[in-house]
């Protein structure tokens, strides 16, 4: 028989507009009895199921995270519960026996026996902030697909900016822009005002690029997507405003993921506010690794691997960190991680060495936010070579220098 860890327990089946909540009650002798009872999400309802919960002495619940609408549910229990938030595919019913009450039951069925894994929830405070960094994302996606836009426009119009210019959208090629936009029906014969420095095309392949048609239609549609890019800019602005006054509060911790080769300010901000402060509700940093998708997964059978793909955890988190991990492996301060990544895409190749360097940077975040000490670079460097008292067989051996880029031939 299975051990009851949640004497009295509640399972939630959360739904857009009404809950229904199951209080599971297990007596000594082990016998269960069950109390139901359906919600509307309206605030002063949920504080009702608040209250009843209170009344049964119930403490723990377990509801599953259906799209936004566990958040208000979450935010009112949270002072006076203990929740764990679970995937709906470890809670899900038997097929066939489906009923909201029923979904409601089943989950405090196995939630009382501790057998779902609930998601890390960070506290309010932090969920605030990041939700912020990641509207910011949002912000930064929108303008991405804008140019493109514009770049179609440009392209549908035969005018190749993008093949003598490295940024379509810097100074010189704005000005190009701005002036072909005004008035669609005159050539550009002249472009030496709108040249600056470091540009490396000539002047004849520059006048070649800009001599296209563009339509009326089309340039109403560029000035339709610019002015709206010029928007996106100005809230983005305001909401980097906000996001850095919301993380004031935790610049110690900031400081130290800055330490980090390939962090930067809003990076690390991303990254605080998608794992935290506390490591201590991660029992390891590969418990970290992967919470946030950096790990294989766990896809065998009859002892034959199917897949040593990544998994798709960490949707936020994990493309910040590849980009970080870019950064660090391009600069020459920073030998350890370059070497690293170097020895990895010899034999694993560009892609999978990069994961392991982002892999190598959030391990190294869990331990600087755990130990409260900066980035120490003196640790991977000692880990590098092999220990002083080390005896290896000759097979080993070669396939340590092979490892490092030797060829071992047989002696003649």
């Amino acid at each position: 028989m299975l051990k009851i860890v949640y004497p009295i327990c509640c399972g939630m089946d959360v739904h857009k507009s009404f809950i229904v909540a199951c209080i599971a009650s297990t007596n000594a002798q082990g016998v269960t009895t069950y109390k139901s009872k359906r919600f509307s999400t309206f605030t002063s309802d949920l504080r009702r199921c608040a209250a009843w919960l209170t009344e049964h002495n119930c403490k723990d619940v377990c509801m599953e995270s259906t799209g936004k609408y566990w958040i208000p549910i979450y935010n009112i229990l949270e002072s006076t519960c203990k929740i764990v938030l679970a995937h709906p595919k470890y809670v899900k019913a038997i097929r066939g026996k489906k009923t909201d009450k029923k979904d409601a039951k089943w989950i405090a069925d196995i939630f009382k026996h501790d057998l779902v894994s609930g998601s890390f929830i960070p506290p309010a405070d932090i969920r605030q902030l990041r939700d912020l960094v990641r509207y910011r994302w949002k912000l930064t996606s929108l303008t991405t697909g804008e140019k493109n836009r514009a770049q179609n426009c440009l392209t549908v119009s035969n005018i190749k900016l993008d093949d003598v210019f490295s940024d379509v959208f810097g100074k010189a090629a704005t000005a190009i822009t701005t002036r072909l936009l005004e008035n669609t029906d005159e050539k550009i014969t002249d472009i030496s005002e709108f040249l600056t420095k470091g540009i490396k095309a000539t002047n004849e392949q520059i006048l070649a690029a800009v001599d296209g048609e563009i339509c009326a239609q089309q340039a109403e549609k560029m000035r339709i997507i610019r002015s709206h890019m010029d928007t996106l800019s100005l809230c983005k602005a305001e909401l980097e405003s906000l996001i850095l006054s919301t993380a004031e509060k935790y610049l110690p911790q900031l400081d130290l993921i800055t330490t980090v080769p390939g962090i930067q300010s809003f990076a690390a901000i991303g990254i605080f506010s998608e794992i935290g402060a506390d490591m201590s509700v991660f029992p390891t940093s590969k418990h970290l690794c992967s919470w946030d998708g950096l790990i294989p997964q766990n896809n065998e059978s009859a002892g034959k691997k199917k897949t040593t793909r990544i998994s798709r955890a960490g949707a936020y988190i994990k493309p910040l960190l590849v980009q970080c991990a870019l950064c660090a492996i391009r600069k020459k301060s920073n030998p350890e991680i370059r070497k690293r990544y170097l020895n990895l895409k010899k034999r694993r190749g560009h892609k999978k060495a990069i994961i392991a360097i982002a892999r190598m940077l959030l391990t190294a975040i869990f331990n600087i936010l755990k130990k409260i000490e900066p980035y120490n670079s003196d640790l991977y460097t000692k880990s590098d070579g092999p220990p002083v008292h080390r005896e290896v067989s000759l097979e080993e051996a070669i396939f340590i220098l092979q490892r490092q880029g030797y060829i071992v031939t047989a002696p003649t």
